[in-house]
C-alpha cells in the first residue's frame, strides 16, 4: 500500500462519483472498549447506521435488513452488525480461539475494507459467524490464489451473542489500525463495503450493503466508503 487514503479526490474521478447512499460513517469515540454486542449500550447507541437487505444484484431480500454501526478512536475501528435471520447455517465443531478458513461457507458477517485508492484490488476482509468464530484475510485479487490471504494475521477481536427468541445475532469487530498501514484522521476514508451470508444450501441468502452486480462479493469497484467523522 502506498498510503492513499488521502487520495479521495482522485478516487473519485476514476471511479465514479459518489451518492450520500454511498457513504457510510464512523464516528470518534471517547476512548477505546471492549468488543460489546448491545446495541443499546452507550457506546453504540450514538453510532451512525447503513443498511445491507439487497442481494448481490441489489433486488431487496425480505427479513434481513441487516444494521451495520461504526465507531473509531486512534487504536481501533469497531463495526457492530445487527443480523435477523431466518435459520442459523453454523459449521460444526467451531473453533473460536483460532483463525477458520473457509468460514465463509456458513452464516458470517463480512467487511471488505481498503485504504489502497490506487490499487483497489489490495483490500483486507473481516469475516465472524454468530458464535463467534473468525477469519481475517489480506486480498490481493491478483494473485491466482487470493484466498492464501488468510494466512495474514491483523490481532483484530470479535464478540457476538445470538438471541433465538428474536431470530437475530449481534457480532463486533474491533480492528486496530495497524491493518491498513495507515493512521486514522478525521475526514479520512476507507473504500468499504458490507455482506452477509446466511441460512442453508438451497435457499442461502447473500445480503450487500452496495451490490456488487455480479455473484462475487470480491467486485471493488462496486465498494461504498467508510467516513471517519468527530
Amino acid at each position: 500500500m502506498n498510503g492513499c487514503i488521502k487520495a479521495v479526490f482522485t478516487s473519485l474521478i476514476c471511479f465514479g462519483s459518489l451518492t450520500a447512499g454511498d457513504v457510510a460513517q464512523s464516528l470518534r469515540a471517547p476512548s477505546d472498549v471492549g468488543p460489546d454486542p448491545d446495541p443499546g449500550s452507550s457506546f453504540w447507541k450514538a453510532a451512525p447506521v447503513v443498511i445491507a437487505d439487497r442481494d448481490p444484484f441489489g433486488k431487496a431480500v425480505p427479513g434481513h435488513r441487516t444494521e451495520i454501526r461504526s465507531r473509531w478512536t486512534d487504536q481501533n475501528l469497531y463495526l457492530l452488525f445487527i443480523c435477523p435471520y431466518q435459520q442459523l447455517y453454523l459449521k460444526p465443531n467451531p473453533d473460536t480461539k483460532n483463525e477458520t478458513y473457509g468460514l465463509w461457507g456458513w452464516d458470517v458477517a463480512e467487511a471488505f475494507l481498503g485504504t489502497d485508492f490506487q490499487n483497489i484490488r489490495h483490500y483486507r476482509e473481516f469475516e465472524v459467524s454468530p458464535r463467534g468464530e473468525w477469519v481475517d484475510l489480506n486480498i490481493e485479487l491478483d494473485k491466482p490464489h487470493h484466498e492464501d490471504g488468510w494466512k495474514w494475521n491483523s490481532s483484530f477481536q470479535v464478540a457476538t451473542r445470538v438471541d433465538a427468541a428474536q431470530h437475530i445475532w449481534y457480532a463486533v469487530m474491533r480492528i486496530p489500525w495497524t491493518a491498513f498501514d495507515t493512521p486514522p484522521r478525521p475526514g479520512a476514508e476507507l473504500r468499504a463495503n458490507f455482506y452477509r451470508a446466511q441460512g442453508p444450501p438451497p435457499d442461502r441468502k447473500e445480503i450487500c450493503w452496495q451490490p456488487t452486480k455480479r455473484p462475487s462479493f470480491h467486485t471493488p469497484e462496486a465498494f461504498g466508503r467508510l467516513r471517519l467523522i468527530e
